[in-house]
């Protein structure tokens, strides 16, 4: 059997802002269906019908939903998405963009929090390769300098595991 696992985001009311706004960001990006409660079940639900329930969109070709939820359950950095970079601009084209109006206390080692909450990491592809290298001086190096940052610097990582 085939099947697809697709991330569902909760949000108090800000599921529509939220998906238009990272749509906006990444590439091969689309809202693709937009649902609204309706006055069946507004005894458990409690919302007005007509209000934005769930938001089908895709970021880089991967399915995500969006729920107004209530406030209920927040987001937290217990789920986080990576997003692999191969090039310095192209970490700070994601870290600028999705950093903006969000938390800069949250910002370590390539995490950063959005301004809905969701947790992100910003990270050059070639990471892991440096931090699981054979010879421990190049990973220590590397997570020494790794530790220091909050946007990740490429060209420091690497010069790091250089030595």
């Amino acid at each position: 059997m085939k099947f697809k696992i697709t991330p569902c985001l909760w949000f108090d009311d800000q599921a529509e802002d939220a998906a238009r706004f990272y749509t906006a960001i990444f590439p091969d990006s689309k809202i693709k269906l937009i649902s609204h409660y309706v006055d069946s079940g507004r005894e458990v639900h409690g919302q007005p019908a007509g209000k934005v329930l769930t938001v089908e969109f895709e970021l880089n070709g991967q399915s995500f939903t969006a729920l107004n939820g209530g406030p209920i359950f927040k987001l937290s950095e217990a789920v986080s998405f990576q997003i692999y970079c191969e090039t310095q601009a192209e970490i700070d084209f994601y870290w600028e963009r999705l950093g903006a109006g969000g938390d800069p206390s949250a910002q370590q080692c390539g995490w950063l929090k959005d301004k809905f909450g969701l947790s992100w990491q910003v990270v050059p592809e070639i990471l892991l390769k440096l931090i699981t290298d054979p010879d421990k001086a190049k990973c220590n190096r590397t997570m020494a300098a790794l530790m220091q940052m909050q946007k990740l610097d490429l060209a420091a990582l690497e010069r790091a595991h250089a030595g």
